[in-house]
């Protein structure tokens, strides 16, 4: 008799998966590290150092970039968590199918038991059994001895069994394509890391009073207000009530930092931000910004209204929420914090309302 214990289904293997990791402040590190005449420091005065303006340039351009390789990691992430769900489905299936071969066999070897005990078998197979027991199955098939219960339980068997090895092969090509996805984030989060490490050595290249003026206008925002300050939302009124539930989640979230791959609700990335306020208000938005370009009707900026997602660069690598009266609410990039910003702080690639 077969036995009947259904398989554990084979669990899934530890990849390590990527950890999030936090940014630190790029502007607070280097004024840290670097106090006037600290070493490693060049003089202001040395006819080598490029201008203020040209490293704040190149600071821009590497943070735009990094921005940019985070969306494409956020894709990946995204991609891999739902085949690593496909893969725990497919192996679940896996099990059952393994139980099903073993249920059918244990049916079949059964009966066949049962029939040889019960004498269930004409006189000449008797007689064939007893010259040559060991040749009883061979003989009474050539006989024509097998019942039409066994010939069905033959045909389920054999069906589970061609189901059983393409859903196995189905789940080890789901887990090669897992693997291939976790190799490409680890790629992606390494080039992450080498363009915000570069432009934290580019900071250091900035006098500690041009690191303070840098960080105050990138508070700004061009428009003298600081982060923390609210600005004056005017009377515009959201699309829908789901769109000012989202304001208002994307506005509590004024103030906390920047982390690269972060979605809530401590900290944000940009697309990490708005997917999360959509969240808050009941509405799945995909993961990056992208994605979010997408995920609605495409209206004029002219006629944004809060709660639509404002799409910068013509990669579409950042997004914001717009929050009314020419703002949005966005998160910029490690250093700082989520904050409101005027609308056509870099070129807009489209508005969606999801």
């Amino acid at each position: 008799m077969a036995s009947h214990r259904s398989p554990r289904r084979t669990p899934l293997p530890v990849h390590g998966w990527p950890a999030r990791v936090t940014v630190l402040s790029a502007a607070a590190a280097s004024a840290a590290a670097l106090a006037p005449g600290s070493a490693g420091a060049r003089p202001a005065d040395d006819p080598a150092r490029p201008s203020a303006a040209t490293v704040n340039s190149r600071i821009d351009r590497l943070y735009e970039q990094a921005e940019g390789a985070t969306e494409k990691y956020n894709a990946t992430a995204e991609s891999a968590g739902k085949l690593r769900e496909q893969v725990e489905t497919v192996q679940d299936r896996v099990a059952r199918g393994q139980a099903k071969v073993n249920r059918l066999r244990g049916e079949l070897g059964g009966l066949a038991g049962e029939q040889y005990r019960s004498g269930g078998i004409s006189p000449s197979v008797a007689l064939l059994l007893t010259a040559d027991p060991d040749s009883y199955l061979d003989k009474a098939s050539a006989l024509d001895r097998v019942s039409s219960r066994q010939s069905l339980q033959l045909r389920q068997l054999q069906a589970a069994q061609r189901e059983l090895k393409r859903q196995r092969t189905e789940a080890t090509g789901k887990l090669a394509d897992l693997e291939q996805h976790t190799r490409t984030l680890r790629k992606q989060k390494r080039n992450v890391q080498r363009k915000l490490g570069a432009a934290r050595r580019l900071l250091h290249e900035l006098t500690p009073k041009q690191r303070a003026e840098r960080e105050r206008a990138s508070r700004e925002g061009g428009r003298g207000q600081q982060s923390g300050d609210t600005p004056d939302l005017g009377g515009d009124r959201a699309s829908s009530g789901r769109a000012a539930a989202a304001v208002a989640a994307a506005k509590s979230a004024v103030g906390k930092p920047y982390v690269w791959g972060a979605a809530g609700p401590s900290s944000f990335d940009c697309s990490g931000l708005t997917q999360w306020a959509y969240g808050k208000a009941g509405t799945s938005i995909p993961r990056t910004s992208q994605g979010q370009r997408g995920a609605g009707k495409q209206v004029p900026l002219s006629q944004a209204r809060p709660g639509d997602l404002v799409v910068y660069r013509d990669d579409a690598s950042h997004v914001g929420m717009y929050v009314g009266n020419g703002q949005v609410v966005h998160a910029p990039h490690p250093g700082a914090p989520v904050r409101y910003d005027p609308v056509g702080m870099m070129p807009v690639s489209s508005v969606t309302r999801p």
